[in-house]
């Protein structure tokens, strides 16, 4: 448990990707079995405790500290995990702290009603990076900047580069903690793990941004365009040894869109889009996030929010892997394959033809209005190749919608920014029944701001703060006080959850308007008269 909590530690305390891997490495390959698979499987978030939860942690606390103190503590920490390794009292004890193995082991076997003695024991033997761990490990939050794609990464350099990290994720789905095979095959003691039948994720092919000295160079005959969709990427993998719904990070989804799964009735692995469709017309994303992340839909909302999938590429066809293949004949067998099945639930997505390239500018700028991002431009001869591989397909979104809004309430971030008021939540101007003007919450922004920016808006908030609601600062923002930001959005639609009756699609802070006063802000009718 010591190796695994340095690893943590100093994974959090190094910002360059490249020392990040180089630490990770070194984990892999210096501790043993079973604690390095288990480590992995907590990087990775394979790891999953039924009985130990947050709230367990947070009433060990309560029982040991102050409350009033600790409800303190854990608000301006903002992180559970670190605010009780930090507060934990310290006791003598005559035991060590536990083994990884032991812990995880442990969290899996014991009744809920022996935990808390348990996890004290612990708490009371390890000094505060060992309990840190414990505690992160608990409550499912490492946050050490350390992604599933740095990992795997780290794990291809245990095979001296015969391995690459796209290697290790055509099996992935296949293994189970604590990895014996997969280090194995690394270290080159074992064959490579064989997936068979099962239903692994394969790593998807991404699009660069078209900026405008790509689009200058663009040889525009050498593509085909598509419609750029707002849904969400999502892998379909049908095989004789199961199905599965995966989100373009990998994560299964097939329980919340059972539906889709049971329209896979065929031997194929497909690529499309997920979409909220009523009499073929796609629906806001807003109406597709009423069905993400719940784990067991109801009949009623598969229903108020049916879902299509949209499929854009075909990589393997009753077991042929047709990834080497050039677009244009992977696009001819994706049309045969659905001319073959005709699944249910899914229909295919429209190559558009348009003269040149400024008549598909024209078509791009009018996108907005049928709930669609852009345009995706392909080369006709690509291979399905995992990553981003620059120059092959291009991803030209329209340009995004902007409001100047001011700021009202702030909340402190998580991970690395768990000290700093980087949560923001937004407001317009709007008439009251009385005919007087106030701002009225139109959103959240918590990106799109530089470093710099962050410190600024922090101090600031500090020192404007009017009143508090637990963690959230409300700051002043009459018309001649406050911030102003810029916010840039994809969309807006209605919404009957928000206050201001409208929902902004990916909000994120342009840039400070420090020039202008409050007052000098939008209205609400401005954004509502964006809405299509």
């Amino acid at each position: 448990m010591i190796a695994f909590a340095e690893l943590l530690e100093r994974l959090t305390l190094t910002p360059g990707r490249l020392a990040k891997i180089a630490l990770l490495r070194r984990f892999f390959e210096t501790e043993p079995d079973p604690d390095r698979g288990i480590g992995l499987a907590a990087l990775t978030g394979e790891l999953a405790f039924a009985a130990a939860k947050p709230s367990l942690i947070r009433a060990l606390a309560e029982s040991r500290t102050d409350p009033v103190l600790f409800a303190w503590s854990y608000d301006y920490v903002g992180d559970l995990a670190e605010t009780v390794a930090l507060m934990w009292p310290e006791r003598r004890v005559n035991a060590p702290p536990p083994l990884l193995a032991e812990v995880v082991e442990s969290l899996a076997v014991t009744p809920k009603a022996e935990l808390p003695s348990l996890v004290s024991g612990w708490l009371d033997a390890s000094p505060v990076p060992v309990r840190l761990a414990i505690l992160k490990l608990i409550t499912g939050t490492l946050r050490v900047g350390a992604s599933v794609r740095l990992a795997k990464i780290a794990l291809a350099e245990l095979s001296g580069g015969t391995i690459e990290a796209d290697d290790i994720e055509e099996v992935w789905h296949g293994l189970a903690p604590p990895y014996g095979e997969l280090f194995a095959w690394l270290e080159g003691r074992g064959p490579k793990p064989d997936p068979a039948d099962a239903p692994v994720f394969r790593p998807p092919m991404l699009a660069h941004p078209l900026e405008a000295a790509d689009l200058a160079a663009l040889e525009f005959e050498r593509y085909v365009a598509e419609w750029k969709w707002d849904g969400i990427r999502v892998q379909l993998v049908s095989t004789p040894g199961g199905r599965r719904l995966y989100s373009r990070g990998a994560d299964d989804i097939s329980a919340t869109f059972p539906e889709v799964i049971e329209h896979m009735r065929f031997d194929a692995v497909l690529d499309g889009e997920l979409l909220v469709l009523r009499d073929g017309i796609v629906a806001p994303f807003a109406d597709l996030q009423q069905r993400l992340n719940r784990k067991s839909p109801t009949a009623k909302m598969m229903s108020d929010y049916p879902v299509r999938v949209r499929l854009y590429d075909i990589l393997f066809d009753e077991g042929e892997d047709l990834r080497p293949l050039p677009f244009d004949a992977r696009r001819e067998r994706l049309q045969h394959f659905m001319e073959r099945e005709k699944p249910d639930g899914m229909d295919l997505s429209e190559i558009i033809v348009s003269p040149d390239l400024p008549a598909l500018s024209e078509l791009r700028d009018g996108a907005r209005a049928a709930s669609i991002e852009g345009l995706m431009l392909k080369r006709r001869d690509s291979p399905y190749l995992p990553g981003r591989p620059k120059g092959m397909w291009w991803k030209w979104k329209r340009d995004p919608l902007n409001v100047d809004a001011v700021l009202m309430y702030a909340q402190r971030g998580h991970g690395k920014r768990s000290s700093f008021y980087s949560d923001y939540t937004f407001g317009l101007w709007c008439t009251t029944e009385t005919g007087a003007d106030e701002l009225v919450p139109v959103g959240k922004a918590y990106s799109g701001f530089t470093d710099q920016e962050l410190v600024q808006l922090d101090r600031w908030i500090r020192n404007n703060t009017v009143k508090r609601f637990g963690p959230v600062r409300e700051v002043e923002h009459d018309p001649q006080h406050g911030i102003v930001l810029e916010i840039a959005f994809d969309a807006a639609q209605r919404s009957t959850r928000h206050k201001s009756g409208v929902a902004m699609r990916f909000p994120r802070v342009g840039r400070l308007r420090l020039d202008k006063k409050p007052e000098d802000a939008d209205r609400l009718e401005t954004l509502i008269d964006l809405i299509f």
